[in-house]
């Protein structure tokens, strides 16, 4: 069986990463995104090299780097000190030794550049996806408006509570961590003139807050937390967070972290959640990608690369050719040692937070890491 039609549920950076891969490639792809419409929430992203060699196959580089900010180092700082505990060069060093940028920028921009390299109307928006099923013969799909779709296999990238993991493994709950997260862009104007640095990770005691630049201009300013908050369960990235208990919660940090947090107008609240290591990927004609097969809390920044990893490594597999369970159970194979050596890593909250050794995760190529052996299969 030779896999020309693909349907690829979930039309985030990881599903829209793998639709337009699979599009310039010559597989015939729809994608099935349960929204209504994209919205610009303020958040921004990190885009390091590792991701960025994929971006760069589609196109994406040069128009992402007028759209993003290059900063100098990454620096990682004691919460009321300010004291310097590990700092990364950036800039031209990182691209020096990695061959590719890395690049900070507000999630919509890069989301709105991935939706500009697939075939519009290949999206289709306000599918929550009720039902899959598979046969000898391909992927069935029932959607709450009571439509249907089929294609040859499916690609699982609807995210932590997937719907596709939830066909190949059964129910289960991922593990709240307990903590949650206030994001939001806002514009540095607020900040009437007070320097911050350009990525700077604040590290406290229980709690951590990240902020940077996401426009070349810096002109816009980001933050992300991680706050001990057991009791506040919510999974949205809607729902607004009360800006006197955020400040209240990083009371006694370094003036500048305190006086970025008066100067937010608001910020978003969200809940983290993580999954272990899932005992397989795929079965049959469906397969996982991103966090759907490996969701993880956002604290080495490489969740989306993780999944933007996946989308090339299942080109390919998929460009090898052969049945879906031997393309499928192949890049598993290829790639869940590392994805769960991110997911561990990223629990652990240690990244950078003393000298580190960040080869492993920015010099990987996804393009020239060679592919897992071929499993046998008997398929049609």
């Amino acid at each position: 069986m030779s896999i020309k039609t693909v349907a690829i549920i979930g039309a985030g950076i990881g599903g829209l990463t793998a639709a337009a891969l699979l599009q310039r490639n010559g597989f015939q792809v729809r994608v099935y995104e349960q929204a209504k419409r994209f919205a610009r929430i303020g958040a921004g992203i990190q885009q390091s090299s590792n991701a960025v060699r994929v971006l760069r196959a589609l196109g994406l580089e040069d128009a992402l780097r007028q759209l993003a900010f290059r900063p100098q180092s990454w620096n990682n700082r004691e919460w009321d000190t300010g004291a310097v505990k590990y700092e990364l060069p950036l800039g031209d060093t990182f691209e020096q030794r990695y061959g590719a940028p890395y690049l900070l920028m507000h999630r919509g921009d890069l989301h709105a550049a991935l939706f500009g390299a697939v075939d519009p109307d290949s999206v289709q928006l306000d599918k929550t996806l009720e039902e899959v099923s598979q046969d000898g013969s391909g992927v069935a799909m029932r959607f709450a408006d009571g439509s249907s779709a089929q294609a040859d296999v499916l690609i699982g990238a609807d995210g932590v509570h997937s719907v596709v993991r939830e066909t190949l493994l059964g129910q289960e709950a991922p593990r709240f961590t307990g903590r949650v997260a206030y994001r939001t862009t806002f514009p540095a104007s607020l900040l009437d003139g007070y320097a911050i640095d350009d990525c700077t990770k604040w590290w406290g005691p229980d709690r951590h807050i990240v902020i940077y630049y996401v426009t070349p201009r810096r002109d816009e300013v980001y933050f992300v937390t991680s706050v001990p908050e057991p009791e506040w369960r919510t999974e949205s990235w809607s729902a607004k967070g009360d800006m006197d208990q955020l400040r209240a919660a990083f009371e006694g940090f370094h003036p500048q972290v305190r006086r970025v947090l008066e100067a937010c107008p608001e910020a978003y609240k969200w809940a983290l959640y993580e999954r272990d290591p899932l005992p397989r990927w795929s079965e049959g004609r469906i397969a996982l990608l991103g966090d759907a097969c490996h969701p993880m809390v956002p604290y080495m920044a490489q969740g989306a690369a993780t999944a933007i990893e996946d989308a090339a490594m299942l080109l390919r597999c998929m460009q090898e050719g052969g049945g879906a369970e031997t393309v499928f159970t192949r890049y598993e194979d290829s790639r869940k040692a590392r994805a769960s050596q991110i997911q561990l890593t990223s629990h652990h909250n240690k990244w950078m937070s003393t000298r580190t050794d960040p080869d492993w995760v920015y010099g990987y190529d996804v393009w020239k890491e060679p592919l897992a052996p071929r499993r046998a299969h008997a398929e049609a």
